[in-house]
């Protein structure tokens, strides 16, 4: 067998390895999922009213504002699953089993691999439910087929770096309560955008921000593409901004698995 063969065989072993252990533990995923659905319809039945006349000119309420919010708590169901990520994978550093890995013959990249793909696939059901929330509570999306597929690559491609980057985070925290506290900041990147009101609302210093951390970018184009909303160069930034994320997440991820260390 090729070492390429060898390397997709041992993540497909790792991949059931993580599936098995998040179907074990189900509390954790719902307990994540939790966050985004309860911030969604607090902000839709307790502030929804008043936000949304802000954005339909006086007479949006909740209907207005369940469409605006959605991608931002899109957002926020992706930072908060890949805390669960972290977690995951600081747990497998201080219990031993990686040093075991270690020792068998096995592709190295298999475990991080099998950690990224289950993360991935994870979130993608959990955005899934909390989509299905938000249409419940009266998110109205008009977007075509080819629309909602790109939304789909964007939501993709937004985990798969954020996933790195949580990766990463596992592996540099020292104990299993720092990997769950590390994570924590990208909850707040949406509130810090546009993800709830749009940024030209906000005072100049906190809009600089706003505007050109990764987050907005992101909520922005899946705003225009769900909703019809212009989007102009917000797909190009954002997906820089992928790119640019999961790229120092594998590097940094890499760089820390491959370095012989004990906890």
């Amino acid at each position: 067998m090729t070492t390429v063969t060898l390397a997709v065989r041992d993540s497909a072993t790792m991949l059931r390895r993580q599936l098995r252990h998040m179907s074990r533990n189900l509390s954790t995923m719902l307990m994540l999922l939790a966050v985004p659905i309860v911030f969604l319809l607090l902000f839709v039945y307790v502030l929804g009213g008043t936000l949304g006349d802000g954005l339909g000119g006086g007479s949006g309420g909740r209907g207005v504002y369940v469409n605006y919010v959605t991608p931002g708590i899109l957002l926020i169901t992706i930072a908060g699953a890949v805390q669960g990520t972290a977690i995951a994978v600081a747990i497998d550093m201080t219990e031993g089993i990686i040093a075991r890995f270690r020792t068998m013959a096995i592709a190295r990249v298999s475990v991080l691999t099998g950690h990224v793909l289950g993360s991935v696939l994870q979130t993608l059901l959990q955005l899934a439910v909390v989509l299905g929330v938000a249409v419940l509570v009266g998110f109205r999306p008009n977007a075509t087929t080819i629309e909602w597929l790109t939304v789909a690559g964007v939501l993709t491609a937004t985990t798969f770096a954020l996933v790195w980057l949580a990766v990463a985070m596992g592996l540099a925290a020292k104990t299993v309560a720092g990997a769950s506290n590390v994570p924590m900041p990208l909850l707040l990147l949406p509130f810090f955008g546009s993800g709830f009101v749009p940024t030209d609302s906000l005072p100049v210093g906190l809009r600089w921000f706003a505007e050109y951390q990764p987050f907005t970018p992101i909520m922005e184009t899946l705003r225009g593409l769900l909703l019809g909303t212009p989007i102009g160069n917000s797909a190009v930034i954002a997906l820089g901004w992928c790119a640019v994320i999961s790229l120092v997440g594998y590097v940094w991820a890499k760089r820390l698995y491959n370095r012989d260390r004990t906890r």
